[in-house]
């Protein structure tokens, strides 16, 4: 029996987080023994517990801002990853009195408390990457290292869509693309999509720059049509308030009708009061979990390419895709969606069939065979590349 344990730097309720916990729970149900182990106590920890499912926090300290994304000053990193390195040693102490199998890191930063673990306890480790690994992200010279240590470290790796795998180095490696999938059988009756007037927009997803909640606010100022109301759905993290405050002083500048609604631990209910969601980030999304709980909603949804979104929404069809950072591009979408009702009624229906094909057991299906392989050294997988 397969028995992975992931690991994961931060009990933040974050993206990676969140897709990780689903997993977990998705693969207990098909009767794999997942257990999890954070680095730091949070609220993900508890979820879980009361979820059924094992947890674990590291004794040493860690702080999840240490080596934030774009601080690489070599003081930072030394100690960032002296950390790191303590906190693989306690889990591979733990590991190895384990019947565990496979050790499966969720984030860069549990690479190398993964690494280190997995080598001490003699186990292979599987790294699911949830970051597109580029100079966009990490710079040139970071990025160009944890494509690297990953393969270096890394018996195999699970990616969340292709537009993520597309930036590791793989080289032989066997790899599989496995989309975060979503219950399909808890999709939830909504509102009907209403006049253009009365026109109700969702924006959701951490309130940080790179997420583009700003230049959305510019965007939607300039419709023909302005919404009646417009919903911000998210927290901050990692010291992040400063852009809230930004964020808070432009919608009132621009007169616009902003509720900022903070952390939602389920923002479902704020999708189905929606007749529009938009998916605004200014750089390539690795997937965009959100554009997929937007489409199941039954939102008219607009995203920004390229990344995961333009591998979920058919352009068109099921959604609109406009290039990430364009505030022009986003204004005249908003106009062609706000202002046709029949349009937005019919990329409603079929937003919500193609959210089905993103089936969360499915997931946990393909990535119970694939941890299944790499859990057995003599085995080995060809390097797969599938849509989920």
């Amino acid at each position: 029996m397969t028995r992975p344990l992931f690991v994961t730097h931060t009990a933040a309720p974050s993206g990676a987080e969140l897709c990780m916990g689903r997993l977990a729970l998705a693969l207990r149900r098909r009767g794999v023994d997942v257990a999890v182990t954070f680095a730091q106590d949070g609220p993900m920890v508890e979820q879980l517990r009361r979820d059924g499912v094992r947890t674990a926090v590291l004794s040493s300290t860690f702080d999840s801002r240490a080596m934030t994304i774009g601080d690489w000053r070599p003081q930072h990193l030394l100690v960032g990853l002296a950390r790191l390195v303590r906190l693989g040693r306690e889990l591979g102490d733990t590991a190895a009195g384990s019947e565990t199998s496979v050790v499966v890191a969720h984030s860069t930063k549990a690479l190398v408390i993964g690494a280190v673990a997995a080598r001490r306890a003699g186990l292979p480790l599987v790294w699911h990457v949830h970051d597109r690994v580029t100079r966009e992200y990490f710079g040139w010279a970071m990025s160009t290292f944890i494509r690297g240590l990953g393969w270096l470290v890394s018996r195999g790796y699970i990616a969340n869509s292709r537009s993520t795998m597309d930036t590791l180095f793989l080289r032989g490696r066997p790899a599989v693309v496995v989309y975060p999938g979503i219950e399909v059988a808890a999709t939830q009756e909504r509102e009907a999509q209403r006049d253009p007037p009365e026109t109700v927009i969702a924006v959701v997803g951490r309130l940080t720059r790179w997420k583009g909640q700003d230049v959305f606010l510019r965007a939607v100022a300039q419709a023909r049509v302005r919404p009646a109301r417009i919903y911000l759905v998210g927290g901050t993290l990692f010291d992040e308030d400063a852009f809230r405050d930004e964020l808070e002083h432009l919608a009132r500048a621009l007169d616009l009708p902003v509720t900022f609604t903070g952390h939602v631990d389920d923002p479902q209910s704020y999708m189905c009061q929606a007749d529009i969601l938009v998916h605004c980030s200014v750089i390539a999304e690795p997937f965009g979990q959100v554009v997929l709980e937007g489409l199941q909603a039954g939102c008219a949804v607009i995203a920004s390419r390229p990344g995961g979104p333009a591998e979920i929404v058919e352009p068109g069809v099921s959604g609109l895709l406009v290039d990430a950072g364009s505030q022009e591009q986003l204004t005249a979408a908003l106009d062609i969606v706000i202002g046709d009702r029949a349009l937005r009624e019919r990329l409603s229906a079929q937003g919500r069939r193609r959210a089905e094909a993103f089936d969360l057991e499915e997931s946990a299906c393909r990535t119970a065979a694939f941890l299944e392989s790499m859990s057995t050294p003599s085995r080995s997988a060809p390097t797969v590349r599938s849509e989920g």
